[in-house]
């Protein structure tokens, strides 16, 4: 009988062990983790050269007024882009949305956004200096962003200087709140597994933008800023 009492206890420890064991690892949560919630497609143009040849803009780079730049923009997850221009006087543009009241009217995913809209370009004009391209992507819309750039948009000619500066530093400021977060997945779409490459413009028509779009997945927030050196 005392074998038995023995045998049975070893045998509940045994069985409470093994259902210990069948607990699932703590390591499924750390791939929710990292799991991509931003999504979109980007792209960044610029027509060089007598022969107006199109080049991918992906980092700092140098262009000469009269070369053109174009951008495109396409969701594949639900997020909220924006791209802010700042130029070489210090002046504010939002490039995308085209307004923020687009949020609410014409934002979609798998959609095609040209900045500017259409085929059209933009030509750098004779004002030499710094331009500065700010993109910024969140899955929740930033909203003291969005304050700042309508009372910049509002105001007074004579004030938007000092406003501009704040936009500038509100950009940065989030972009320091969210330093922790890292892009997942950047790198340019292809086709039949080649990289779409580089096209040239035959008389008046312009290439589409969009050919030359990079992939960009990250969680909760993906900031990039790309300087132009005018000249």
């Amino acid at each position: 009988m005392r074998y038995f009492i023995i045998l049975t206890i070893l045998l509940s420890f045994f069985t409470i062990g093994f259902r210990s064991g069948e607990q699932p690892a703590p390591a499924a949560p750390m791939v929710q983790q990292n799991e991509a919630n931003i999504g979109f497609d980007w792209a960044f143009g610029a027509l060089v050269g007598k022969n107006k040849t199109m080049v991918t803009i992906t980092r700092d780079t140098t262009l000469k007024s009269g070369e053109e730049i174009k951008m495109m923009v396409k969701l594949t997850k639900d997020c909220y882009v924006y791209i802010v221009h700042q130029g070489s006087e210090g002046e504010i543009d939002l490039l995308f949305p085209y307004e923020i009241q687009q949020f609410q009217t014409d934002y979609t995913i798998d959609k095609n956004y040209y900045v500017p809209k259409g085929r059209n370009w933009i030509a750098l004009d004779k004002n030499i200096g710094k331009e500065i391209f700010f993109l910024v992507a969140s899955t929740e819309r930033l909203l003291d962003l969005e304050v700042k750039l309508g009372n910049y948009f509002s105001a007074d000619p004579s004030k938007r200087q000092l406003l501009a500066s704040d936009i500038v530093s509100e950009i940065r400021n989030v972009r320091k709140h969210y330093s922790t977060y890292a892009t997942i997945a950047e790198k340019p779409l292809t086709i039949g597994g080649n990289i779409r490459g580089t096209d040239k413009v035959e008389g008046t028509r312009r290439p589409d933008v969009a050919t030359i779009a990079t992939q960009i997945n990250a969680k909760n927030f993906y900031s990039k800023t790309i300087t132009i050196d005018h000249q």
